[in-house]
């Protein structure tokens, strides 16, 4: 398989074990000292870990620049100015400067070696100093990456050519356009496929790179300049012959325009999204819609759903007779399906997320957390859940949370490639990923074998049974049993939001700080 998942090594040890609500028991006279081996991870993870943070942290403080020349301890802005006068001049210039150079950076003299660093570990802590609105800790919904870790990987701290001291322009080709440094939008587009004229205005012309909001909104979620059609509206008219030609006289001008095209480029013609439905791409409009009255749609049967079974009929049928149902299943398909196109299969809309969240606010309460575990919250919730219905609680696809699990995480999963669609599909077929999906989110794989080895080797992850009566369970256990399926406020996705330490694992091994 071409597709790459992150292994998780095992830890090699002695004998194996087997873990009961009430510690560790012995089921072999080699068994290793589980004690000794909690205290080596304790060790590592509240002493060394947290000293090799420190010192990456203040290595901007342990090793400052030498400065080239001697300087007071409390030189004064026209002694820097001396030598670093094109700081201070330039068609913009940062506002700070008027303040001081010490306002950013601070001068240590020790004994004849003169050292200059910033006065915080990080840049951009210091940019936060001043541009507090700008900090992620604080803003709720998508922040650009950049901005998160980085300000000086677009911002000049001192003077540019660009308005907001940025290094380079916002348009242009590759060597010119900053945005272009890390995505690759617009470039190399297949001969057959399209590309968006406005690129070529320049990426602000639709983005505003800091605009943040309610997460799941696609104007902050992309940080567009506006929402769509609007922002769409300002270059596009509807009432343009040509668009009306194209749109078969379809009326279009409230329809949110990126569901049905991609707003910088395509693998076909007229920018269209990466998957169609195949009467739109034929053409063939007549077989869902009547001419338009008043300005309105008007389709060929009464409702959406009754055109919808007369190709889907599968579908109608599962929802109509599946053990578990869907409520939101039972009604207008077209209230999570664009019956044209979309950049996911299925066409679900607006995403595959957030079409799910729309109900249920239990779960949309949970994408507040800090750790989002990413098939939920970013790709689709229909990734572990059937939307349509079926035999298991919780409309998931498995029967068990562990089969549901390991489907992703397990070391005999295989996914199966789809050359032709550029997808990976799991679940014999039922979900379909992106080429890049293993590869792009790291996907974890767990050294399971015979229903024992995570979290380290010898830890059961199913029932374990009573070696009295191997036909009773002793202790109930799953992935459930210590991992949430959507989100926490710790790493691991631990239940409870429980971080991970040795605190956590004391839930179920009461003994285990005595022995």
């Amino acid at each position: 398989m071409n597709h790459k998942k992150l292994q998780v090594p095992v830890t090699e040890r002695r004998a194996p074990c087997m873990v009961f609500a009430g510690g560790i028991r012995k089921v072999d006279a080699e068994r290793f000292d589980t004690k000794l081996h909690f205290v080596k991870q304790n060790l590592l993870r509240e002493v060394l870990l947290p000293l090799a943070m420190t010192v990456c942290l203040c290595a901007p403080r342990l090793f400052a620049g030498q400065h080239p020349v001697p300087l007071e301890k409390n030189g004064d802005v026209a002694k820097c100015l001396e030598c670093h006068a094109d700081k201070s001049k330039g068609k913009n210039v940062h506002s700070a400067i008027a303040m001081g150079c010490t306002a950013c950076h601070e001068v240590r003299v020790n004994k004849d070696v003169t050292r200059v660093k910033l006065t915080t570990a990080t840049v951009s802590s210091l940019c936060f100093g001043c541009h507090a609105d700008k900090n992620p800790s604080s803003i709720k919904g998508t922040v650009h990456p950049p901005a998160v870790r980085d300000c000086a990987k677009c911002h000049d701290p001192h003077v540019s050519d660009n308005k907001y001291q940025l290094l380079k322009a916002t348009s242009g080709d590759a060597k010119e356009n900053l945005c272009l440094s890390c995505h690759r939008t617009g470039l190399n587009v297949p001969k057959e496929g399209s590309r968006h004229a406005a690129l070529d205005m320049g990426c602000e012309t639709c983005h505003v790179t800091h605009k943040t909001g309610e997460r799941g909104n696609q104007e902050f979620d992309d940080h567009l300049t506006k929402a769509t059609p609007a922002l769409c509206l300002d270059c596009h008219d509807p009432k343009a012959a040509d668009l009306q030609k194209a749109h078969q006289g379809q009326p279009f001008a409230t329809a949110n325009c990126v569901q049905c095209h991609n707003p910088h480029q395509s693998n076909q013609a007229h920018l269209m999204q990466k998957f169609v439905h195949a009467p739109f791409q034929s053409g063939s409009c007549d077989t869902c819609h009547a001419a338009p009255k008043d300005g309105k749609v008007v389709l060929t049967q009464g409702e959406p759903k009754a055109i919808c079974v007369t190709c889907h009929s599968d579908q109608a049928e599962q929802i109509e007779k599946a053990k578990v149902q869907h409520p939101g299943a039972q009604g207008d398909c077209t209230t999570c399906h664009n019956p044209h196109a979309g950049p996911t299969p299925g066409f679900v809309q607006p995403n595959p997320v957030e079409a799910c969240l729309g109900c249920h606010s239990e779960q949309a309460d949970q994408f507040k957390k800090a750790h989002l575990h990413q098939p939920a919250f970013n790709q689709s919730c229909a990734i572990c859940h059937d939307p349509h219905g079926g035999d298991n609680e919780h409309l998931l696809r498995t029967k068990t949370a562990d089969s549901l699990c390991l489907e992703c995480h397990g070391p005999d999963s295989v996914p199966k490639k789809v050359e032709e669609e550029q997808l990976y599909t799991i679940f014999d077929g039922k979900v379909k990923l992106p080429d890049d999906y293993f590869a792009k989110n790291r996907v974890v794989v767990i050294p399971v074998k015979s229903g024992i080895g995570h979290p380290i080797a010898g830890h059961p992850v199913k029932d374990v049974m009573d070696p009295t009566d191997v036909t009773k369970v002793y202790q109930k256990i799953n992935c459930l049993t210590c991992h949430q399926p959507h989100a926490s406020a710790q790493p691991g996705l631990l239940v409870n939001d429980q971080a991970n330490n040795t605190a956590f694992c004391a839930t179920c091994h009461k003994n285990l700080n005595r022995q």
